[in-house]
């Protein structure tokens, strides 16, 4: 069958996420038919570089073949058993060895980020309300969050196209500064930026401490604030000033983590623990909906007792599921086994050189790098920038997404650097048709192409 009517199709069934679907009557959707590596095919055999690793969860490339078998091997063992009064050896295992690389503790399941951030904003609420706190029940989230789309996630999560629609039905966190390194004023470093952020903080805890349950944070980048980098002295900031003041730290690394940001967990470069830690997207590699969120003993001795209604309740049906869970365990031991936070070093250095004349053009502000994370702000008076953008690389064959103006690149690990080289010609190719474009719309407002 064929792209064409694969896209009637799903255009006719499939409600597709985060889209108005009007605009695809001019952006047609692109029917997937099989995935290898880094590159997807379509229904009529034209491929695409996947550039941004499928929403930032696939890790080691498509059709990756250890945790095919793995998810195989666990497939005719046990595929799923409810993990309410019973266990199984995957959940067990992934459970201590996420406990042994973290520090931390117990670990809850979910399926997807927005329900672990769900299950870590209530988990903090319950334990101050379990010590007899209970006004203890506010959030604090830098400007530009991003924290996931269900209600409570919306709470924290500051991006007003997906949370001012449903203000009504969402009780508001607290805003403070973000640490963005963008923001650096004249002679001002990505540090300075950063105190300056934690000062605004320190403020707001210094003076409603006593009703907030907890700071949640992305640590290193604000993924949906166009891939936002800030120095790491902001974490270490904030994990004294939580303790200071004692609200809990929670660090959501649903997109951060895994490896992204240089070092498995992005904490680990600030030197600090969080009471919550919040996993997903790359926890199975891409092939399986899993999250996490790892918490303290501490907190996990407040929920212990006789009283059932002490006990933290939230659940749902696909908790810890076997598959997921046996998938998660082999992406662990791929890190360790191909050494893979070592190796993409060098990988990371190899990209920068082809990036170079990306990083010299005139049209790009705020070149920034962190780990396999790449981004840069484009200069354009085109307000529909992101989709023809979307849309040119789509034509030369690579899947890039921008977010508003900003470009980034967050490959599959497997990226060669023939496909690097490749990637970035061919975005160079994009920026070049959209700024002639964009002079012909600026001079002569003639309808965009």
């Amino acid at each position: 069958m064929s792209n064409q009517a694969w896209l009637s199709r799903s255009f006719n069934a499939v409600w597709h996420p985060c889209t108005q679907m009007k605009r695809h009557e001019a952006l047609p959707i692109i029917p997937i038919a099989r995935a290898d590596g880094i590159w997807l095919t379509d229904f009529d055999g034209k491929r695409y570089l996947d550039g941004v690793s499928s929403w930032w969860v696939n890790l080691f490339g498509h059709n990756q073949p250890r945790i095919k078998a793995a998810i195989k091997a666990q497939l005719d063992e046990l595929e799923h058993v409810i993990l309410a009064g019973f266990t199984h050896r995957s959940v067990v295992e992934l459970s201590e060895r996420l406990a042994a690389l973290t520090g931390l503790g117990h670990a809850f399941y979910g399926s997807d980020g927005a329900s672990a951030t769900e299950i870590a904003l209530k988990m903090s609420f319950h334990y101050w309300k379990n010590l007899g706190q209970p006004e203890k029940c506010r959030f604090i989230s830098p400007e530009n969050s991003y924290h996931g789309e269900t209600v409570g996630a919306l709470a924290v999560t500051d991006v007003p196209l997906f949370s001012n629609t449903y203000a009504p039905l969402v009780k508001p966190g607290i805003r403070v500064p973000t640490p963005d390194a963008r923001l650096a004023e004249n002679g001002e470093r990505a540090a300075d930026v950063a105190r300056r952020a934690a000062r605004s903080l320190e403020n707001v805890l210094a003076k409603q401490g006593s009703q907030i349950a907890a700071v949640i944070v992305e640590p290193l980048v604000q993924g949906a604030a166009g891939m936002a980098m800030y120095d790491a002295s902001y974490l270490t900031e904030l994990r004294r000033l939580c303790d200071q003041y004692q609200v809990h730290l929670i660090a959501d690394e649903i997109a951060m983590g895994f490896g992204r940001t240089g070092t498995l967990f992005a904490c680990e470069q600030a030197g600090i623990r969080p009471d919550f830690l919040c996993l997903s997207k790359g926890i199975t590699g891409g092939y399986l909906p899993l999250s996490c969120v790892l918490t303290t003993d501490t907190v996990y001795r407040a929920f212990y007792d006789d009283d059932v209604t002490r006990g933290f309740l939230h659940s749902h049906s696909y908790t810890g599921n076997a598959l997921a869970c046996r998938a998660a365990l082999e992406v662990l031991a791929i890190f360790e086994d191909e050494q893979v936070i070592a190796v993409n070093k060098e990988k990371a250095t190899s990209f920068e050189r082809y990036l170079a004349p990306i990083r010299a053009r005139a049209d790009v502000r705020h070149f920034r790098h962190l780990g396999m994370i790449w981004a840069f702000d484009v200069v354009s008076a085109r307000s529909d920038f992101a989709t023809a953008f979307f849309a040119a690389m789509v034509k030369r064959g690579a899947l890039l997404r921008p977010i508003g103006k900003t470009v980034y690149f967050m490959p599959p690990y497997c990226i060669s650097e023939t496909e690097m080289a490749w990637l970035c010609a061919a975005t160079q190719e994009a920026l070049d048709e959209l700024n002639q474009a964009n002079s012909r719309f600026a001079t002569e407002n003639l309808p965009l192409p």
